[in-house]
């Protein structure tokens, strides 16, 4: 494992002063996936691998990804504004919640994903992202996936795949909150955006090389 590419390719990026934090667009309607999840077929996961915008792109590209939703966990207060939360003060996570077939998808599969695409040795930072917000974190949501999530962080640890202690959260999931829509397919709509640019897309095109026989 420790040699495996998947595995110990850090997806981070060189830093710009900007952040996830620089849009100052409004809070408007976000998309109704109910119906997604009243499939029975379908399963659920939460992932926090700092800004929203990076994790929804990675996951999006995957086969069997139904639908990636970008949102708030893992907080004190009820429907959290995007400002609320980038204040640091309401204890979510900027988190991505991923509807998937298993069928064709496994969660280990997401989990590879997972870790090969952020580093998760830096405590509440991702590049210039910086503060609980930004946090590694897994939300299982039941206890095969706590199984699972902390089977594989150990066999990390222990093939030193990182050169640094992996602090990657494993918490039990409470309560997605989608954040606002125009957060939703932020790369795919808008892509020419300086973040998009020079932060997401070259992140997205080292993933999608080293998961190229996983992509849609």
């Amino acid at each position: 494992m420790k040699n495996s590419l998947l595995l110990v390719f850090f997806l981070t990026t060189t830093g710009l002063s900007m952040g996830c934090n620089s849009s100052t667009n409004t809070k408007v309607t976000v998309p109704n996936t109910t119906n997604l999840l009243n499939n029975s077929m379908n399963d659920t996961a939460t992932f926090g691998s700092g800004c929203f915008w990076c994790t929804e792109a990675i996951f999006a590209s995957l086969k069997g990804v139904i639908s990636a939703t970008s949102g708030y966990s893992g907080g004190n207060i009820k429907n959290p504004s995007y400002k609320e939360v980038c204040n640091g003060n309401t204890g979510h996570a900027e988190v991505v919640q991923i509807i998937f077939d298993p069928s064709i998808i496994t969660f280990k599969d997401l989990l590879e994903a997972f870790w090969a695409s952020h580093d998760p040795t830096t405590l509440n930072r991702q590049g210039n992202d910086v503060g609980t917000q930004y946090r590694s974190v897994i939300f299982y949501h039941d206890l095969e996936q706590k199984k699972l999530a902390e089977q594989y962080k150990q066999k990390l640890i222990a093939s030193e795949a990182f050169p640094l202690p992996v602090v990657t959260e494993i918490s039990p999931f409470d309560v997605f909150y989608a954040a606002e829509n125009y957060h939703q397919d932020y790369f795919e709509l808008n892509g020419t955006e300086p973040y998009c640019t020079f932060v997401i897309r070259p992140k997205l095109e080292k993933f999608k090389k080293a998961f190229s026989d996983k992509l849609k």
